[in-house]
């Protein structure tokens, strides 16, 4: 069964254009460690500080074995420092979801 990390972001409005660099780093970070990223979503009109991400998995097993290796991925501790230093994320929820099929 597939499932799929629904990630929300409360982001600093003043700071999206700092987020939007992280999310592109992303964009070849996580295929890489082994996720299926369907793709990062920023603010575009109404609400200015909430961004999204969905990210897919074979298993909770392959999802926690990208995280180990996201982890120790050179490129991923350096985009993971950049937010800290940073602070531009604010708040981050993860939803683990599954696709309704027939």
């Amino acid at each position: 069964m597939t499932i799929t990390v629904f990630i929300r972001y409360q982001i600093d409005p003043f700071k999206r254009a700092m987020f939007e660099q992280y999310s592109k780093n992303w964009l070849t970070i996580i295929p890489k460690c082994g996720g299926d990223l369907q793709g990062y979503w920023m603010p575009h009109e109404g609400t200015n500080n909430i961004a999204f991400a969905l990210i897919s998995f074979k298993s909770l097993a392959a999802y926690e074995s990208y995280r180990m290796r996201l982890r120790a991925d050179p490129e991923g501790v350096a985009n993971f420092s950049l937010a800290e230093e940073n602070r531009f994320i604010l708040a981050e929820e993860r939803t683990f979801l599954r696709k309704v099929e027939l």
